[in-house]
């Protein structure tokens, strides 16, 4: 179960080699631990692998996909159980809840609101 994110049982995370690159958080997403969502005592700086920073990906937040404008940071605790080894831990699929969300505003013709 090291491959799932806390709340979201469904999210898979990329749990490959990480590389160099420096994994980014959105401002929503800002000050959670990737892998806990806790917001306390962030540690260890988080690294993603070359794939997930490639392209597009670059900068991109590691839990949600968005533009990302700080640091990820794994928290003391998943440090302390070593967590932070597990691999790379961006996000690869959406999840059924996000799924649900687009397909509900389809249904009921909610258009994106143009800034």
């Amino acid at each position: 179960a090291s491959t799932m994110a806390k709340h979201h049982p469904d999210l898979i995370m990329c749990r490959k080699m990480p590389g160099i690159a420096i994994g980014r958080l959105c401002e929503k997403c800002d000050g959670k631990c990737v892998i806990c969502d806790s917001h306390v005592r962030p540690a260890t700086l988080v690294r993603v692998c070359d794939e997930c920073n490639y392209g597009t990906n670059e900068g991109r937040c590691v839990i949600c996909g968005g533009v990302g404008v700080s640091d990820a940071y794994y928290c003391k605790g998943c440090t302390l159980l070593e967590k932070d080894r597990d691999g790379c831990p961006k996000i690869i699929n959406l999840g059924a809840a996000r799924t649900d969300l687009f397909y509900e505003r389809k249904k009921y013709g909610f258009k994106p609101r143009d800034g």
